[in-house]
């Protein structure tokens, strides 16, 4: 069984890798919540200098992860590139035109983890790979793409 795929990356495939793999892009929707509702409390409390400066902080902390996650993609060179790739019973195959070419064996990936928008592919370092559900043909070929994982590198995380 093999699988082609091919994409154009988007500002939220990224977002989709980070918040997987960085501490802090999964938890700042949460940390900005409750500075929000703590903005509230002491807004309640007629503390207004202090309500509304944790309340800013609460809309600074969620505009940093898009906007911060846009403009790194926006300034990398190869990030908007047309990404193509295969899988197979062997490895997973990715290239960036002529710029940027990837082969993993299966035992380099310990890890991965499916949301909404597709699979962040965990490897052995720092580095992780989003594949957008849209890069497949068709659902077949996601359902291909998912077995693969889940043969060669176990159930996702």
């Amino acid at each position: 069984m093999s699988v082609d795929f091919s994409w154009s990356p988007r500002p939220a495939d990224w977002r989709d890798a980070l918040r997987i793999a960085v501490p802090l892009y999964r938890w700042a929707p949460w940390f900005a919540a409750a500075l929000g509702v703590l903005g509230v409390v002491v807004l309640v409390m007629d503390m207004t200098w202090a309500g509304v400066f944790g309340l800013v902080l609460a809309v600074i902390i969620i505009a940093l992860v898009p906007v911060g996650t846009a403009v790194n993609f926006h300034n990398h060179p190869l990030a908007a590139k047309a990404v193509t790739g295969t899988a197979d019973a062997h490895s997973l195959r990715m290239s960036v035109g002529e710029a940027a070419r990837s082969e993993l064996n299966w035992a380099e990936l310990p890890g991965w983890v499916e949301t909404a928008r597709g699979f962040v592919l965990r490897t052995g370092t720092t580095a992780v790979y989003a594949v957008p559900h849209r890069a497949f043909a068709d659902a077949e070929a996601v359902e291909e793409f998912r077995s693969l994982l889940v043969e060669h590198v176990g159930p996702a995380s």
